[in-house]
Order: structure tokens, then C-alpha cells, then sequence
């Protein structure tokens, strides 16, 4: 019998008792496959890849421990729960009695996953860690049409528009926003929270279209739990400023499409501790309820924040929560647009300048209803628009398109007006995720804003290659520029004078073996002996010998690591090489 012998029916070892394949686990969980998925989406459960597939190549692997992790799980019993319920309606309706059926809808089992949240982020960082895919599908649902046919309701659609907005209001009214980059996709939002930064994208205000290639039942699936992960996350960031959660908003603006306005002037008032509790008549005391309770208290709100207020959104500059400490960046971002009033126009994007200008201290109107201020108020100093406009032009302010916010956002300066006036072709919009150091490729908008940014720190840049101990002192930069050369010219003499002795040496090897003297040998012209290499072209022989020499010593590993880096560089340095061809032929169609 062999030494490893194993008799079937044994247990199993290595990776075919670590892992299990999606059927496997199936049986094992004895549930279908939609509601596996449902399982593995709200516990956080994935597939994975080991080493050595045992039943192939085709299958989809699942850790052993990640199934028995959900064999224990009470939503499993809660899902085979509804499942029995549901055939109880289908049969109460099979047998036409709606009455039952009616009956049986309205007691309906349900559940909630706020159990799984405490489970999978033990700590508020985590969460925050983790919001970034939340943030983003809850911003893509907020803007797409309901469907029956992908089981989408409006209900749906308006709480994932209600979290967004909350969500947009704590970000503007502690002024957390970094980053803004609009790009085809739609708008890229970067805010420091906590410590952690969350990047997530929004579409644009554009009629969504549903597609057949997306499955939109796990979208929904995972759309669930992170409704229920954002509404923690807000109900912790708004505590944190005192304010009420969930908020209590007038119902004409957001009647009018003003959620985040209204959001915005809630906790501004929350955060000064305007709100008055309900005073309720004792005879009527008995007779009151939860709802007129929150009617009273919404009525109290309007009558102290009367809508035509002007600035009201954007009390938000004046921050009264003092126990927050605030550091450098937080307050360059509050102050950047102080004392400015921006009015936007209708085509312009107001969702998003209403959220990325309060966030920098601006205080912000539009056109139409429940607007803090009017169109011809003569405190407004710039008016955002789009297009030319045949009406009215004030002289007082300033007309711009919406890029110069974004990238005086991103800049953190205030930029130039002439290239964003209305009617002209803006400067590229560059991104600010890009570290166009690190790429190898400056843009020439770039070096302007950041020789703008060292203007309006009153600092002076130093030219490309000099540091700023030789503005200093002007000799540095002499002395560095002689001994720059007087050091190629001594590498170009030593190699030369190397190569020389080199050759002397093999020709007196020569010599002897052959048995001739000096007198018989060859002599040199004189042109070719006075002729002298080119110190560039010496110096490159150097580097490629001292580059050669290093590969010898480098171990089979380390070099081709080291020839991946190579490639990788030759890469990057074509790319550049190729956009600066682009621009040198753009720049010559121009001319």
C-alpha cells in the first residue's frame, strides 16, 4: 500500500477541504441561487480564487468557513419565512378569496438589517471607510426613473434622493469638500470626513435610460444595504452637530425641488437651537398624536425661518459648533469664496453648485420660487451662466461659465476671469486626482494656476532645476553649473585615457606573441589620435557600462523586476512624448 494512501470516503485535505463550489454551497445551505446571492451581498461574503482549482477552472469557489458563517445566520430563517408566507398569498389568490389575500399582505413578515451594520463595521471609521460604493449607487438611483419592470418603486427612488441630500448638506455645512473634477461619466466628489476621505461619482441631470445588460436585481440587493448603512452614517454625522435626525423640512420647498436648501436652512437653525418644542393645551393633550406633533413643530420652523431670507442657506459660513476644531485646510475651503453671492442660471447644474459653493462659503440663489435673494439684487457678484444671455447685463457683477468654480475649487484660489467669460472657450479642465509630477507631464494650465497659487501666497518660484537655497545666494547656481561640466569633462578624459592604456596593453600582448618590435607596427594619423569624443556620448557609455555591471550582480528575480520597471518607464515617457507631439500639432493648426 503507498505511503499517502487515502480510502475514499475519507477526509478530505488541501484546498478541496478549504474550499466548496457555488453548487456545493447551494446544497449545503439548501436555498436557491437568488436568495444565496441576497445572503452574500448583506454579509459582505465573496468569492474566492485558490491556488489550485480542484473541480476546475469553470466553477466560482466559496471559502469553506464563509458557508458555515452563513449556515448560521438568522436572516436565512427570516428569508425561508417570507418565502412560505408568500405561498400563502399566491394560494389564498389562486383560490380568488382576496379578501384573505388582502388579509395576508398587511401582515406580512419583514426585516431589517441594522443588526448586519453593527456586525460588519464595528466602528464608525469603518463605515466611512467603506462608503464609497454606497455614496455612489445611492446618487445613481436617486436620479433614475421607477420601473415596474425592474421592480424600482418611487419610494425607493425618494429615499435614496432624501439620503444623498442629507448626505450633501453634512458635507456643506462643515465644509469637508476637497475635490471636484466633472468628467463624462459625471461629477467626482472627494470630502475628508473623520479623518477618512470618500470619493464617490453622481451622474449628470439627464434623463437616465435603463439597459438590458445590467442585472438590475442585484443592484437593488446591494442598494438595500447601503441604504440602510448611508441612514446610520447620516444619523451619527448629524448628532455630531446637534442636530435632529431625520429632519423636519418645509414641505413647499421641497415641493419646488429645493431639498438641499431646505436641508441646509434646517440645520442652520438646529445648529443656533431656534427649534421650539410643540405647546399643546392640556384638553387636547389626550387626544394628540405623533403626526400633529410633527406638523406643529414644522409649522413652528416656517414661521422662524421665513423663506425669502436672504443668505439663509448660507449661514452656513458662520459656523457655531466651536467644540469642532478645525484644521488649516478646513479653513482655507470655508473662507475661499467669503463675502461673494453667486446667482445661478437656469442651464447651468444647481444640484451641484448648490452643494460645492456653500461648502467653500458662498452664498448662493437661483431662479424660480423659494429663492433666498432675487436676480437683480445688487449684492451679487458673479452671475453663472452657460450661454449668452439676451436680457438684462448688470455692470456690478461678473458673468462666468460654472468651470471657473469648479476649478477655483479645486485650485483653492480664486482664478482669473477672462478665460471663463461667457462666450469664450474655457481652459482644460484638469483633474485633481492626477499627480502630473509623478506622471512625468505638466499641462501648461497647471504651471499657471501654480504660479498663481505661489502669487497669492507671496511666494517666489524657483526656475526648473534650481531650489530655493540658490535664490539665495546667485553664485550656487555658477559654481553648480562649473562643476556640472568641469565633472563630464573629467569622466569623458578618464574613460578615455582608460580606453588608451587598454589598448597599449593588448598591443605589447601582441608584441610578444609575436615576436615584432615597436618599429613594425602600424602608425596612427594624427587626425585620428587629435580627434576628441563627444563628452555627452561618454558620459551615456558610462552609465550603460555602470548599468550592466549592476544588472551582473542583480539575482534572476531582481532583474526582470528591474526590466519591468525599465519598461514601465519607456512606457510612460512615450505617452508623454506622444501628448507633447499632439500639442506641438495643435498648436500649429492654430497658428
Amino acid at each position: 500500500m503507498p505511503k499517502h494512501y487515502r480510502p475514499a470516503g475519507k477526509k478530505k485535505e488541501g484546498n478541496a477541504a478549504r474550499y466548496m463550489t457555488r453548487s456545493q454551497a447551494l446544497k449545503s445551505l439548501q436555498v436557491n441561487l437568488n436568495l444565496f446571492r441576497r445572503l452574500c451581498i448583506v454579509k459582505g461574503i465573496f468569492p474566492r480564487e485558490p491556488k489550485k482549482k480542484v473541480k476546475g477552472n469553470h466553477h466560482t469557489y466559496y471559502h469553506v468557513k464563509d458557508i458555515a458563517f452563513l449556515q448560521h445566520e438568522p436572516l436565512l430563517e427570516k428569508f425561508r419565512e417570507i418565502k412560505t408566507y408568500q405561498k400563502k398569498v399566491l394560494k389564498a389568490k389562486s383560490k380568488k378569496n382576496e379578501e384573505l389575500a388582502r388579509l395576508l399582505l398587511t401582515r406580512q413578515p419583514t426585516y431589517k438589517l441594522d443588526r448586519l451594520i453593527r456586525e460588519r463595521y464595528p466602528t464608525f471609521p469603518d463605515a466611512l471607510r467603506d462608503l464609497d460604493d454606497c455614496l455612489t449607487m445611492v446618487h445613481l438611483f436617486a436620479v433614475l426613473p421607477a420601473s415596474d419592470r425592474e421592480k424600482l418603486e418611487v419610494k425607493r427612488v425618494h429615499n435614496c434622493r432624501r439620503l444623498s441630500h442629507e448626505w450633501q448638506a453634512y458635507v456643506s455645512r462643515t465644509h469637508s469638500l476637497r475635490k471636484v473634477f466633472v468628467s463624462v461619466k459625471g461629477i467626482y466628489y472627494q470630502a475628508e470626513v473623520e479623518g477618512q476621505k470618500i470619493t464617490w461619482l453622481t451622474p449628470h441631470a439627464i434623463q437616465q435610460v435603463f439597459t438590458n445588460d445590467v442585472d438590475f436585481s442585484v443592484l437593488l440587493t446591494f442598494l438595500e444595504f447601503y441604504e440602510t448603512l448611508l441612514a446610520f452614517t447620516n444619523f451619527k454625522l448629524y448628532h455630531s452637530l446637534n442636530v435632529k435626525y431625520p429632519p423636519i423640512l418645509d414641505s413647499r420647498l421641497e415641493a419646488l425641488a429645493a431639498d438641499l436648501y431646505a436641508l441646509s436652512r434646517y440645520i442652520d437653525a438646529s445648529s443656533r437651537g431656534m427649534t421650539v418644542e410643540p405647546k399643546v393645551d392640556s384638553s387636547s393633550s389626550s387626544q394628540s398624536n405623533d403626526r400633529e406633533e410633527s406638523e406643529l413643530r414644522l409649522a413652528q420652523l416656517q414661521h422662524q425661518l421665513p423663506s425669502s431670507e436672504p443668505g439663509a442657506l448660507m449661514h452656513l459660513v458662520a459656523d457655531n459648533n466651536e467644540e469642532v476644531e478645525e484644521d488649516e485646510e478646513t479653513r482655507a475651503c470655508k473662507s475661499l469664496f467669503k463675502d461673494l453671492k453667486f446667482f445661478l442660471s437656469r442651464e447651468v447644474p444647481r444640484e451641484s453648485l448648490l452643494f460645492v459653493l456653500p461648502a467653500f462659503g458662498g452664498m448662493v440663489s437661483w431662479e424660480g420660487e423659494g429663492a433666498p435673494f432675487k436676480e437683480d439684487d445688487e449684492c451679487i457678484t458673479h452671475h453663472i451662466i452657460d450661454k449668452p444671455s439676451a436680457g438684462h447685463m448688470y455692470l456690478s457683477r461678473e458673468y462666468v461659465q460654472p468651470q471657473w468654480i469648479y476649478d477655483s475649487v479645486n485650485a483653492r484660489i480664486i482664478l482669473p476671469t477672462e478665460k471663463y467669460l461667457v462666450g469664450r472657450i474655457p481652459p482644460p479642465h484638469l483633474s485633481p486626482f492626477v499627480d502630473n509630477e509623478a506622471e512625468g507631464y505638466v499641462p501648461d494650465y497647471a504651471e499657471t494656476i501654480k504660479r498663481l497659487q505661489a502669487a497669492a501666497r507671496n511666494e517666489v518660484l524657483p526656475l526648473p532645476g534650481v531650489g530655493a537655497g540658490d535664490l539665495e545666494d546667485p553664485q550656487n547656481l555658477l559654481y553648480a553649473g562649473v562643476m556640472s561640466r568641469t565633472e563630464e569633462a573629467e569622466a569623458a578624459r578618464n574613460k578615455k585615457k582608460m580606453a588608451t592604456l587598454e589598448k597599449q596593453y593588448h598591443e605589447e600582448l601582441k608584441m610578444e606573441i609575436t615576436g615584432t618590435s615597436a618599429d613594425d607596427l602600424p602608425v596612427e594619423e594624427e587626425g585620428e589620435e587629435g580627434e576628441e569624443e563627444d563628452p555627452e556620448a561618454a558620459i551615456k557609455q558610462v552609465a550603460n557600462d555602470e548599468d550592466t555591471r549592476s544588472k551582473l550582480s542583480m539575482s534572476n528575480k531582481k532583474r526582470k523586476l528591474y526590466e519591468a520597471m525599465k519598461m514601465g518607464l519607456e512606457k510612460k515617457n512615450e505617452g508623454v512624448k506622444l501628448i507633447e507631439e499632439r500639442k506641438r500639432k495643435l498648436k500649429k493648426a492654430q497658428q
